[in-house]
């Protein structure tokens, strides 16, 4: 994954070499090599259990996948051609590139909290526990934030308006793949997990609510 974030980045900038000397998609390229070998050190195995997996959308986990891949690319390639560039200059792209190392940081800290239980497609494993300690003790869907701060940081870092309609698109995916995931887990854990949905919101913690964990 992470050899085709490269190869796609080094498209979007004009080749190997003006990728080297293109500061941003450096910093782009250390933080996703830094954030997958954190999530690849924490990987565990996990079991399964074909009885209670829960197929995903095809088009919403392919959207989630792909439009990260695809957006720092033609994010690049935009800034390259000079289309529809914001104001802001470079604090406002270093501004983009500090975004989506803080949104990868928060995903690889909601998925090693996961553990196992971390699956791309929508399930309850056999003896699954609910988590609603430390990153899920004030946001009940960190990962997704993270991918989407991400997703706009890549944006941001190379300051095209172009791209803006895949930040769109992946806040639509998620809120789909969030939907689905949340009636999956009030089903399997009932009253559990109503009474931390009513503690915690989705994307932070609630208004007059302390948080524990």
């Amino acid at each position: 994954m992470l050899a085709l974030d490269t190869a796609l980045l080094a498209w979007g900038v004009g080749g190997a070499r003006a990728l080297l000397h293109h500061a941003r998609a450096v910093a782009l390229l250390v933080l996703w090599t830094a954030g997958h070998g954190a999530l690849a050190l924490g990987r565990r195995p996990r079991p399964r259990d074909p009885q209670q997996r829960r197929a995903d959308q095809r088009l919403v986990l392919a959207t989630l996948v792909l439009v990260p891949l695809l957006t720092p690319a033609l994010s690049a390639r935009a800034e390259r051609l000079g289309v529809w560039l914001l104001p802001g200059g470079a604090p406002l792209r270093w501004a983009g590139v500090a975004l989506a190392g803080a949104g990868l940081l928060l995903r690889v800290v909601a998925m090693r909290r996961l553990g196992p239980r971390f699956s791309p497609v929508v399930e309850v494993q056999d003896r699954h526990a609910l988590e609603t300690g430390g990153v899920y003790a004030w946001m009940r869907h960190p990962g997704y934030a993270g991918a989407c701060l991400s997703n706009l940081g890549a944006v941001l870092a190379f300051g095209s308006v172009a791209t803006l309609p895949l930040v769109l698109v992946m806040a639509l995916a998620t809120a789909a793949r969030v939907g689905r995931e949340e009636r999956t887990l009030e089903v399997a854990f009932g009253d559990e997990y109503r009474d931390w949905r009513a503690r915690v919101g989705r994307w932070g913690p609630r208004p007059g609510t302390r948080s524990e964990g």
